[in-house]
């Protein structure tokens, strides 16, 4: 048998995240019990951070949490007394099919909690985020995040919530927390919220199985689809995301030639298949054809901007929100000028003034329109607001010019 290998604490981290939701997934089908379940999980993801930095990765690292999981398990049922029957069943515990990981999630979005702590308790157990990229997700506390977490575990447990995916005319009801959740898990591999790496393909990946999992479970639901296709846009430029470096590169800087066109025609051809077939236009198709315009576009220059202002204002109408209006506001600021974007970011200060990307935007038209001060201020802002070491080699970069 082969040593175990000595990792970085990147490489660890990825490793208990990947393992550590279908432990979850595996030990709340057997015992029933949602906060022992996930007690399991933290004991043996705890003990493997503590050894495996020393001892290296085991060669079959799930294999190894089983073990550890199963343990402490036994321990914990010996001790109650009378669980026999579990007992006897924990002893031969494997790993979950992955589809269980589905099913937990619609565990963690069932009604009867509240939709943010739906969408909390699926990113902490299922996806293995922690509570602060949790807390940064939703622009809140980290306080407010276990709050959540913990009223939401314990409502699970009261109300004895079975352990399976809805019948077919109960999927809708939870649907759209499901892609919320897969959204935010992407999101957080996309452009990290934490101060460890820039970005996490891992995370990327995860949430593009999941939603093809799920288109897989529905697949009459347009939502599913643009979900999937916005994943598979966005992953076909990662080649180009990011240097050598692991410096940020923007989407003006980025060499086209290093995306994969042929993803990008699969994912734009499944969209519109998506459109076609159910006119039903909803939020995540819509940043699907957003994303779809970007990737078509054989450059910067010739990027269909009045389109994808049409597109923003769609979105707006059907979901609203401040970071949609940023982002529109930056699509305003190609169709009709510095000023006018501008001019659309002054009502959004109040709600996004810890939101590091609205600083930066403002900074760059404020650049732009020739007020260099107030721009290097606002550079500063973003730079004290945001952990990602990306967003900060670029902001510095750009202090550094002026």
């Amino acid at each position: 048998m082969s040593r175990p290998l000595r990792v970085s604490e990147e490489v660890l981290a990825r490793v208990v995240r990947e393992h550590a939701g279908r432990l979850a997934a595996s030990l709340v089908s057997l015992l029933g019990d949602f906060s022992a379940a996930e007690d399991l999980v933290q004991d043996a993801v705890e003990i493997a951070l503590r050894r495996w930095p020393q001892e290296g990765v085991p060669e079959r690292p799930d294999a190894w949490l089983f073990t550890v999981a199963r343990r402490r398990g036994l321990d914990v049922l010996r001790r109650e007394g009378n669980h026999r029957a579990k007992l006897e069943q924990l002893r031969w515990i494997r790993p979950s099919p992955p589809d269980d990981r589905l099913r937990l999630i619609f565990i963690c979005c069932h009604p009867a909690l509240s939709r943010a702590a739906r969408i909390a308790l699926t990113l902490r157990v299922v996806c293995g985020l922690s509570t602060a990229q949790i807390a940064a997700a939703f622009l809140v506390s980290e306080t407010t995040v276990a709050q959540r977490l913990t009223r939401a575990k314990r409502k699970i447990t009261e109300a004895g919530i079975p352990y399976r995916i809805p019948a077919a005319e109960d999927l809708p009801d939870r649907l759209e927390e499901v892609l919320a959740v897969i959204y935010l898990l992407f999101n957080e591999g996309y452009l990290s919220s934490t101060a460890d790496r820039a970005h996490a393909r891992d995370l990327v990946e995860d949430a593009e199985w999941l939603a093809s999992l799920l288109a897989g479970l529905m697949p009459g639901e347009p939502e599913v689809i643009g979900l999937l296709a916005l994943i598979r846009l966005h992953r076909a430029r990662g080649a180009a995301r990011f240097d050598a470096r692991e410096q940020l590169i923007l989407l003006a800087d980025q060499d086209r030639g290093l995306w994969n066109h042929q993803e990008i025609s699969a994912a734009s051809a499944l969209l519109m298949r998506a459109a076609r077939a159910h006119r039903r236009p909803g939020p995540y198709q819509l940043q699907a054809a957003i994303a779809a315009c970007h990737a078509e576009a054989d450059s910067f220059e010739h990027t269909d901007w009045a389109q994808i202002l049409i597109l923003y204002d769609m979105l707006l109408h059907l979901a609203p929100s401040p970071i949609t209006r940023l982002h529109r506001a930056v699509a305003l600021r190609y169709a009709m000028g510095p000023q006018a974007a501008l001019d659309e970011l002054t009502e959004l200060g109040p709600v996004l003034r810890r939101y590091p990307l609205f600083h930066a935007t403002r900074a760059e038209l404020l650049r732009e329109l020739g007020h260099a001060t107030q721009a290097r201020e606002c550079d500063r802002l973003a730079l004290a607001l945001t952990a990602n070491p990306a967003q900060q080699a670029l902001l510095e970069r750009r202090l550094n010019w002026d």
